[in-house]
């Protein structure tokens, strides 16, 4: 009869690998690290209430009419059409504005979407959220707001605000409060094959 409570036998100075392999503890060790489940529900719900309160902005900055401005806006599809304009124009304090001010507009996107989940981290994830609320706020501004309309440029530009946002503060904060429960696949310690008997 077999005693498996006996220790098990070294095979040529080495002992069989163990289950959980070094990459896989490091793992479990930096989520044990990370901020317990009740910090990270209060983040999320703060950082909801920041989205809810960015879009009541966003709504006032981009869908209120202007009737004033309906015989110069005109819509826009080709990227970069518009940008152009603004930069060919000799007032430099309207260009920035204008500029700067489509891409600090999508600036919050990139540092309260980090926060919300783990599942609305990561890179081309901010992007195509924030893409895609832009592409409704302009589609909406130039079907149905006077004064307003469709230009594929501020889309460009509030993504590009997103993303900056998201490299410099929103990645590090998002990982701060989801810290990652596995490791990459490129990361990962391949295990020892087993010695055979």
């Amino acid at each position: 009869m077999i005693d498996w409570r006996a220790p098990r036998r070294r095979v040529a100075g080495k002992s069989r690998p163990r289950r959980a392999d070094a990459a896989g503890s490091k793992a479990r060790a930096a989520a044990r690290t990370g901020p317990g489940r009740a910090v990270r529900t209060l983040v999320g719900l703060v950082a909801l209430a920041g989205m809810v309160a960015f879009a009541v902005v966003l709504a006032k900055l981009t869908l209120g009419e202007s009737a004033a401005s309906v015989p110069l806006v005109h819509s826009n599809l080709t990227p970069g059409s518009s940008i152009e304009a603004y930069l060919r124009q000799p007032a430099f304090v309207e260009t920035v504005k204008q500029l700067g001010g489509n891409v600090a507009l999508g600036m919050p996107f990139g540092v309260l979407l980090p926060l919300l989940s783990r599942r609305t981290r990561g890179f081309v994830r901010v992007a195509l959220v924030t893409v895609c609320t832009m592409l409704i706020v302009e589609l909406i501004q130039g079907a149905l707001i006077m004064g307003r309309a469709f230009d594929i440029d501020d889309v460009l530009l509030n993504t590009t605000g997103a993303l900056l946002a998201y490299l410099l503060v929103g990645r590090r904060l998002g990982r701060a409060v989801h810290p990652r429960r596995r490791t990459r696949w490129w990361r990962r310690v391949p295990a020892e094959p087993a010695h055979e008997k």
